[in-house]
């Protein structure tokens, strides 16, 4: 069958922005006077894990995805210039959407991109038009197991738990986080943990993440705040959620419904990064979500 050649394809930009003196990468796709979908990215991907997505909006949407200082193609400042956190995260995401004039949008967020999100939206609560959640938490229900050395670190930054967490950054677990809990291996472009090791590879990076590591407990202190968010405000949210993932369980998701009941939950049969092997079914979800939001 010939595809019909009257119908664009999107085109995606890639731009750089200086955003508080710091160059910042973004992927970007869509008419400017479209409603806006900002895509945040995860541990230790890129927006290169939105290569695929944001052409399968644009053509509604203003698309938008950032690299997070020290991730992809945005800077990656020394830890002595630069205060590597996600409130830092939070606030560069911000800045980098005045620019752009973009002042209402649907946040997707995933794995980093929630505690980052997230804050955004306790900045501006009236901005958020609605939240599409892949895997990303913002319960205590979904640290389990995986989470037990990072939860030793939180209790003490020493040499030892750090060290213990460096396998993290290796290419063996790279890869596992894409392919563990898929089904069809061959339905994930392995790319994907090339592109990501490539990055995590740069001298500093590892000492940059074990930061972020350990920042993270303050994403977790935050929580109640962020369900206070979902709670008062009850934004339109899409929870698209690989139930098959160890790193953030289906718990997760699940307690996403005791504060905002009207989200719409699918568990899919999928891993962490479960848009790399059913970018069908959640493109799919997600333009009837956003064709009810907008």
């Amino acid at each position: 069958m010939l595809m019909n050649a009257s119908k664009a394809i999107p085109v995606t930009h890639h731009r750089t922005a200086t955003v508080d003196g710091l160059e910042i990468f973004y992927r970007e796709a869509g008419s400017a006077d479209a409603p806006a979908v900002v895509l945040l990215h995860g541990f230790p991907s890129s927006s290169h894990m939105y290569r695929n997505l944001i052409p399968a909006l644009a053509d509604q949407y203003h698309v938008i995805a950032p690299d997070l200082p020290g991730f992809g193609l945005s800077a990656m400042p020394s830890r002595e210039e630069f205060a590597y956190g996600f409130a830092a995260f939070a606030n560069i995401v911000n800045g980098l959407l005045e620019q752009l004039q973009v002042n209402r949008y649907v946040l997707y967020v995933m794995d980093y991109g929630a505690p980052t999100g997230f804050r955004l939206a306790l900045m501006h609560p009236d901005r958020v038009a609605g939240i599409v959640s892949q895997n990303g938490n913002a319960y205590e229900d979904g640290l389990q197991k995986f989470w037990d050395p990072i939860k030793a670190l939180w209790k003490d930054n020493s040499t030892e738990n750090r060290d213990a967490l460096r396998p993290f950054m290796t290419l063996e677990i790279t890869k596992f986080q894409y392919v563990d809990g898929v089904k069809d291996v061959s339905r994930i472009d392995p790319s994907n943990w090339i592109v990501d090791q490539h990055f995590l590879d740069r001298p500093g990076n590892v000492e940059i993440q074990l930061d972020l590591f350990y920042d993270y407990r303050k994403n977790v202190e935050l929580y109640p705040a962020f369900q206070k968010f979902f709670r008062e405000h009850r934004p339109p949210t899409l929870l698209v959620w690989g139930a098959n993932d160890s790193i953030f369980p289906a718990e997760g998701a699940r307690a996403f419904l005791r504060d905002n009941p009207s989200a719409e939950l699918h568990l899919l049969d999928s891993g962490h990064f479960a848009f790399e092997d059913k970018a069908d079914e959640i493109v799919r979800l997600m333009r009837d979500f956003l064709s009810r939001v907008y």
